[in-house]
Protein backbone atom coordinates (compact mmCIF):
# COMPACT_ATOMS: atom_id res chain seq x y z
CA UNK A 1 0.00 0.00 0.00
CA UNK A 2 1.36 3.64 -0.75
CA UNK A 3 1.81 5.75 1.73
CA UNK A 4 0.37 9.18 1.52
CA UNK A 5 2.88 11.15 3.08
CA UNK A 6 6.62 11.68 1.57
CA UNK A 7 9.22 13.26 3.59
CA UNK A 8 12.35 14.01 1.90
CA UNK A 9 15.28 15.09 4.10
CA UNK A 10 19.28 15.60 2.44
CA UNK A 11 21.97 14.13 4.60
CA UNK A 12 25.54 15.66 4.14
CA UNK A 13 27.59 14.77 7.68
CA UNK A 14 24.75 14.64 10.05
CA UNK A 15 25.92 12.26 12.44
CA UNK A 16 25.11 14.36 15.25
CA UNK A 17 21.68 15.44 13.97
CA UNK A 18 20.04 12.30 12.62
CA UNK A 19 19.17 10.45 16.28
CA UNK A 20 17.54 13.78 17.33
CA UNK A 21 16.04 14.80 13.73
CA UNK A 22 14.41 10.99 13.71
CA UNK A 23 13.13 11.13 17.25
CA UNK A 24 11.46 15.01 16.05
CA UNK A 25 10.00 13.71 13.23
CA UNK A 26 9.03 10.41 14.32
CA UNK A 27 7.04 12.38 16.89
CA UNK A 28 5.22 13.68 14.14
CA UNK A 29 4.77 11.32 11.58
CA UNK A 30 3.04 9.34 14.34
CA UNK A 31 0.66 12.29 14.71
CA UNK A 32 -0.31 12.08 11.27
CA UNK A 33 -3.55 10.93 9.23
CA UNK A 34 -2.18 8.13 6.95
CA UNK A 35 1.37 6.00 5.86
CA UNK A 36 4.17 7.74 6.03
CA UNK A 37 7.50 7.60 4.35
CA UNK A 38 10.78 8.92 5.22
CA UNK A 39 13.36 9.42 2.48
CA UNK A 40 16.58 10.33 3.66
CA UNK A 41 19.17 11.11 0.69
CA UNK A 42 23.01 10.68 1.89
CA UNK A 43 24.86 12.86 -0.22
CA UNK A 44 28.37 11.71 -0.06
CA UNK A 45 28.71 11.68 3.48
CA UNK A 46 32.07 11.42 4.80
CA UNK A 47 31.31 10.26 8.97
CA UNK A 48 28.93 7.93 10.10
CA UNK A 49 25.49 9.19 8.53
CA UNK A 50 24.97 6.07 6.22
CA UNK A 51 25.45 3.39 8.92
CA UNK A 52 23.10 5.40 11.22
CA UNK A 53 20.76 5.66 7.98
CA UNK A 54 21.03 2.13 7.56
CA UNK A 55 20.63 1.42 10.92
CA UNK A 56 17.30 3.77 10.84
CA UNK A 57 15.75 1.81 8.24
CA UNK A 58 16.37 -1.34 10.04
CA UNK A 59 14.66 -0.15 12.77
CA UNK A 60 11.55 1.72 11.02
CA UNK A 61 10.21 0.37 7.97
CA UNK A 62 9.05 3.85 7.22
CA UNK A 63 12.23 4.78 6.00
CA UNK A 64 13.84 4.85 2.94
CA UNK A 65 17.15 6.10 2.21
CA UNK A 66 19.51 6.94 -0.81
CA UNK A 67 22.93 6.82 -0.71
CA UNK A 68 24.82 8.58 -3.60
CA UNK A 69 28.30 7.51 -5.00
CA UNK A 70 29.59 11.01 -4.26
CA UNK A 71 28.63 14.49 -3.37
CA UNK A 72 26.35 15.91 -5.61
CA UNK A 73 24.83 18.68 -3.84
CA UNK A 74 21.67 19.90 -1.86
CA UNK A 75 19.23 20.78 -5.03
CA UNK A 76 20.44 17.34 -6.19
CA UNK A 77 19.91 15.53 -3.17
CA UNK A 78 16.23 17.34 -2.98
CA UNK A 79 15.69 16.21 -6.83
CA UNK A 80 16.73 12.70 -5.91
CA UNK A 81 14.25 12.43 -3.53
CA UNK A 82 11.07 13.86 -5.84
CA UNK A 83 12.11 11.30 -8.32
CA UNK A 84 11.94 8.70 -5.56
CA UNK A 85 8.57 9.54 -3.61
CA UNK A 86 5.61 7.77 -3.50
CA UNK A 87 3.06 9.91 -1.43
CA UNK A 88 0.34 12.16 -2.57
CA UNK A 89 1.86 15.34 -0.23
CA UNK A 90 5.83 15.56 -0.43
CA UNK A 91 7.41 17.85 2.42
CA UNK A 92 10.78 18.92 2.29
CA UNK A 93 13.18 19.70 5.02
CA UNK A 94 16.52 20.26 5.86
CA UNK A 95 18.48 17.81 8.21
CA UNK A 96 19.96 20.95 10.66
CA UNK A 97 16.58 21.11 12.33
CA UNK A 98 16.50 24.60 11.53
CA UNK A 99 13.40 23.84 9.78
CA UNK A 100 11.21 22.60 12.71
CA UNK A 101 9.54 19.57 11.82
CA UNK A 102 6.76 20.58 13.81
CA UNK A 103 5.04 22.83 10.80
CA UNK A 104 4.02 20.05 9.42
CA UNK A 105 0.76 19.20 10.78
CA UNK A 106 -0.24 23.23 10.08
CA UNK A 107 0.94 22.92 6.47
CA UNK A 108 -1.07 19.40 5.56
CA UNK A 109 -3.76 21.80 6.97
CA UNK A 110 -3.32 24.36 4.42
CA UNK A 111 -3.26 21.26 1.68
CA UNK A 112 -6.43 20.01 2.76
CA UNK A 113 -7.77 23.84 2.16
CA UNK A 114 -6.88 23.72 -1.31
CA UNK A 115 -3.03 24.73 -1.29
CA UNK A 116 -1.13 22.26 -3.62
CA UNK A 117 2.55 24.65 -2.50
CA UNK A 118 2.72 25.46 1.27
CA UNK A 119 6.47 27.26 1.73
CA UNK A 120 7.87 28.07 5.01
CA UNK A 121 8.86 32.28 5.21
CA UNK A 122 11.03 32.92 7.68
CA UNK A 123 10.48 35.85 9.49
CA UNK A 124 13.43 36.06 11.98
CA UNK A 125 16.78 34.30 11.73
CA UNK A 126 18.03 33.38 14.91
CA UNK A 127 21.70 33.22 16.36
CA UNK A 128 22.98 34.35 12.98
CA UNK A 129 25.53 36.67 12.20
CA UNK A 130 24.39 40.35 10.50
CA UNK A 131 26.04 39.56 7.34
CA UNK A 132 23.91 36.51 6.77
CA UNK A 133 21.34 38.55 7.64
CA UNK A 134 21.65 41.43 5.12
CA UNK A 135 23.20 39.43 2.13
CA UNK A 136 20.17 37.17 2.35
CA UNK A 137 17.73 39.50 2.57
CA UNK A 138 19.39 41.59 -0.21
CA UNK A 139 19.44 38.52 -2.36
CA UNK A 140 15.72 37.39 -2.29
CA UNK A 141 14.63 40.75 -3.06
CA UNK A 142 17.32 41.15 -5.44
CA UNK A 143 15.68 38.01 -6.63
CA UNK A 144 12.09 38.84 -6.46
CA UNK A 145 12.97 42.08 -8.68
CA UNK A 146 15.02 40.48 -11.02
CA UNK A 147 13.39 37.35 -11.79
CA UNK A 148 10.54 36.21 -14.29
CA UNK A 149 8.27 34.66 -12.06
CA UNK A 150 7.01 35.72 -8.29
CA UNK A 151 9.56 33.60 -5.99
CA UNK A 152 8.72 34.69 -2.65
CA UNK A 153 11.37 36.40 -0.42
CA UNK A 154 12.65 34.64 2.84
CA UNK A 155 11.84 30.98 1.61
CA UNK A 156 14.09 28.12 1.10
CA UNK A 157 13.61 24.62 0.30
CA UNK A 158 10.85 24.04 3.09
CA UNK A 159 7.88 23.20 2.06
CA UNK A 160 5.04 20.99 1.23
CA UNK A 161 3.93 19.91 -2.24
CA UNK A 162 0.90 18.05 -4.15
CA UNK A 163 1.68 15.07 -5.79
CA UNK A 164 0.97 17.09 -9.37
CA UNK A 165 3.34 19.65 -8.76
CA UNK A 166 6.12 16.82 -7.59
CA UNK A 167 5.23 15.13 -10.75
CA UNK A 168 5.52 18.35 -13.19
CA UNK A 169 9.06 19.07 -11.60
CA UNK A 170 10.15 15.84 -12.23
CA UNK A 171 9.38 15.82 -16.12
CA UNK A 172 11.60 19.11 -16.32
CA UNK A 173 14.62 17.87 -17.98
CA UNK A 174 16.65 20.86 -16.52
CA UNK A 175 19.74 20.03 -14.57
CA UNK A 176 21.18 23.26 -12.64
CA UNK A 177 18.38 22.75 -10.47
CA UNK A 178 16.95 25.74 -8.23
CA UNK A 179 13.82 23.93 -6.68
CA UNK A 180 12.35 27.20 -4.85
CA UNK A 181 12.34 29.40 -8.07
CA UNK A 182 11.25 25.90 -9.81
CA UNK A 183 7.93 25.35 -7.61
CA UNK A 184 6.65 28.80 -8.20
CA UNK A 185 7.21 29.17 -11.58
CA UNK A 186 5.22 26.18 -11.68
CA UNK A 187 2.00 28.01 -10.49
CA UNK A 188 -0.92 26.75 -9.02
CA UNK A 189 -2.14 27.72 -5.44
CA UNK A 190 0.39 28.64 -3.22
CA UNK A 191 0.26 30.01 0.39
CA UNK A 192 2.98 30.63 3.20
CA UNK A 193 3.50 30.10 6.64
CA UNK A 194 5.78 31.79 8.65
CA UNK A 195 7.73 30.52 11.50
CA UNK A 196 11.18 31.73 13.20
CA UNK A 197 14.39 29.79 11.64
CA UNK A 198 15.65 28.30 15.03
CA UNK A 199 19.64 27.96 14.75
CA UNK A 200 21.49 24.71 14.09
CA UNK A 201 20.92 21.86 16.09
CA UNK A 202 24.81 20.77 16.01
CA UNK A 203 27.47 20.61 13.71
CA UNK A 204 29.08 22.41 11.16
CA UNK A 205 26.83 24.62 9.24
CA UNK A 206 27.06 23.22 5.23
CA UNK A 207 25.83 25.91 3.52
CA UNK A 208 29.03 28.24 3.44
CA UNK A 209 29.30 31.71 1.99
CA UNK A 210 30.78 30.51 -1.24
CA UNK A 211 28.40 27.58 -1.64
CA UNK A 212 25.24 30.25 -0.78
CA UNK A 213 27.23 32.55 -3.45
CA UNK A 214 27.05 30.06 -6.19
CA UNK A 215 22.92 29.22 -4.91
CA UNK A 216 22.40 32.77 -5.50
CA UNK A 217 23.87 33.15 -9.05
CA UNK A 218 22.70 30.08 -10.32
CA UNK A 219 18.74 31.10 -9.09
CA UNK A 220 19.69 34.67 -10.64
CA UNK A 221 20.62 33.01 -13.89
CA UNK A 222 18.19 30.23 -13.99
CA UNK A 223 15.09 32.78 -13.79
CA UNK A 224 16.64 36.06 -15.24
CA UNK A 225 17.96 37.36 -18.46
CA UNK A 226 18.57 40.90 -17.02
CA UNK A 227 22.06 39.91 -16.32
CA UNK A 228 22.40 39.27 -19.64
CA UNK A 229 20.75 43.00 -20.85
CA UNK A 230 23.17 44.08 -17.92
CA UNK A 231 25.95 43.70 -20.23
CA UNK A 232 24.18 45.36 -22.91
CA UNK A 233 23.96 48.30 -21.07
CA UNK A 234 27.53 47.93 -19.93
CA UNK A 235 28.47 48.01 -23.36
CA UNK A 236 26.30 51.36 -23.86
CA UNK A 237 27.90 53.61 -20.92
CA UNK A 238 31.30 52.58 -21.70
CA UNK A 239 30.74 53.91 -25.39
CA UNK A 240 28.89 56.74 -23.97
CA UNK A 241 31.71 57.42 -21.45
CA UNK A 242 34.56 57.14 -24.77
CA UNK A 243 32.62 59.54 -26.62
CA UNK A 244 32.26 62.03 -23.56
CA UNK A 245 36.11 61.95 -22.86
CA UNK A 246 37.04 62.31 -26.34
CA UNK A 247 35.51 65.44 -26.66
CA UNK A 248 37.01 66.65 -23.36
CA UNK A 249 40.46 66.04 -24.04
CA UNK A 250 39.67 67.25 -27.49
CA UNK A 251 38.38 70.50 -25.27
CA UNK A 252 41.59 70.43 -23.36
CA UNK A 253 43.69 70.30 -26.22
CA UNK A 254 42.61 73.49 -27.69
CA UNK A 255 41.76 75.36 -24.50
CA UNK A 256 43.49 73.62 -21.57
CA UNK A 257 46.99 72.60 -23.48
CA UNK A 258 48.91 72.27 -19.57
CA UNK A 259 46.45 70.42 -18.21
CA UNK A 260 48.13 67.03 -16.61
CA UNK A 261 44.30 64.49 -17.45
CA UNK A 262 45.39 65.35 -21.15
CA UNK A 263 48.65 62.64 -21.04
CA UNK A 264 49.24 59.05 -19.34
CA UNK A 265 46.84 59.51 -16.93
CA UNK A 266 43.50 59.86 -18.63
CA UNK A 267 45.03 56.63 -21.50
CA UNK A 268 45.07 54.27 -18.01
CA UNK A 269 41.79 55.43 -16.81
CA UNK A 270 39.80 54.86 -20.15
CA UNK A 271 41.78 51.08 -20.36
CA UNK A 272 41.08 50.51 -16.52
CA UNK A 273 37.28 51.10 -17.22
CA UNK A 274 37.10 49.60 -20.69
CA UNK A 275 38.82 46.39 -19.79
CA UNK A 276 36.59 46.16 -16.60
CA UNK A 277 33.00 46.57 -18.61
CA UNK A 278 34.91 43.66 -21.00
CA UNK A 279 35.54 41.33 -18.31
CA UNK A 280 32.07 41.82 -16.51
CA UNK A 281 30.54 41.24 -19.99
CA UNK A 282 32.47 38.17 -20.43
CA UNK A 283 31.98 36.86 -17.29
CA UNK A 284 28.10 37.21 -17.38
CA UNK A 285 28.07 35.10 -20.78
CA UNK A 286 29.77 32.95 -19.36
CA UNK A 287 27.58 31.99 -16.58
CA UNK A 288 24.89 31.49 -19.04
CA UNK A 289 27.36 29.64 -21.75
CA UNK A 290 28.28 27.13 -18.67
CA UNK A 291 24.56 26.26 -18.20
CA UNK A 292 24.02 25.33 -21.66
CA UNK A 293 27.37 23.21 -21.68
CA UNK A 294 26.08 21.66 -18.55
CA UNK A 295 22.40 21.01 -20.22
CA UNK A 296 23.79 19.74 -23.64
CA UNK A 297 26.11 16.91 -22.08
CA UNK A 298 23.04 15.07 -20.84
CA UNK A 299 24.98 13.11 -18.21
CA UNK A 300 22.37 11.63 -15.43
CA UNK A 301 22.21 14.12 -12.65
CA UNK A 302 23.63 11.43 -9.62
CA UNK A 303 24.90 7.93 -9.32
CA UNK A 304 23.45 5.44 -6.76
CA UNK A 305 25.67 3.24 -4.92
CA UNK A 306 22.73 2.36 -2.50
CA UNK A 307 19.27 2.13 -2.09
CA UNK A 308 17.04 1.34 0.87
CA UNK A 309 13.39 0.65 1.25
CA UNK A 310 12.56 0.97 -2.26
CA UNK A 311 10.98 -1.81 -4.63
CA UNK A 312 12.93 -1.49 -7.95
CA UNK A 313 10.08 -0.06 -10.17
CA UNK A 314 7.28 0.64 -8.10
CA UNK A 315 3.94 1.79 -9.80
CA UNK A 316 4.40 5.37 -8.89
CA UNK A 317 7.84 5.97 -10.34
CA UNK A 318 8.30 8.19 -13.05
CA UNK A 319 10.29 7.53 -15.82
CA UNK A 320 12.91 10.06 -15.03
CA UNK A 321 13.77 8.20 -11.87
CA UNK A 322 14.01 4.96 -13.77
CA UNK A 323 16.52 7.55 -16.21
CA UNK A 324 18.68 8.60 -13.77
CA UNK A 325 19.39 5.38 -11.23
CA UNK A 326 22.69 4.66 -12.69
CA UNK A 327 24.12 2.38 -10.07
CA UNK A 328 22.30 -1.17 -9.35
CA UNK A 329 20.08 -0.98 -6.69
CA UNK A 330 21.55 -2.92 -3.47
CA UNK A 331 21.25 -6.48 -2.08
CA UNK A 332 20.58 -4.63 1.12
CA UNK A 333 17.27 -3.46 -0.58
CA UNK A 334 16.51 -6.80 -1.54
CA UNK A 335 16.76 -8.06 1.86
CA UNK A 336 15.13 -5.25 3.56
Amino acid sequence: MLPKYSLIVPIYNEEEIIPELYRRLSAVMNRLDGLVELILINDGSRDRSLQLLRELHQKDPRICYLSFARNFGHQIAVTAGLNFVRGQVIIILDADLQDPPELIPDMIEKWRQGYQVVYAQRTQRLKEGWFKRFTAYSFYRLLKKLADVDIPTDTGDFCLMDRQIVDILNSMPERTRYIRGLRSWVGFQQTAIRFERDPRFAGEVKYTFSKSLALAINGLVSFSIVPLRLSTYLGLIAAAAAIFMALLILYWRLFLPHSPLTGFTIILMAIFFLGSVQLVSVGILGEYIGRIYEEVKARPLYTLAEVGGFYPKSSNSTNNADKLVEAPYSKRDEDS
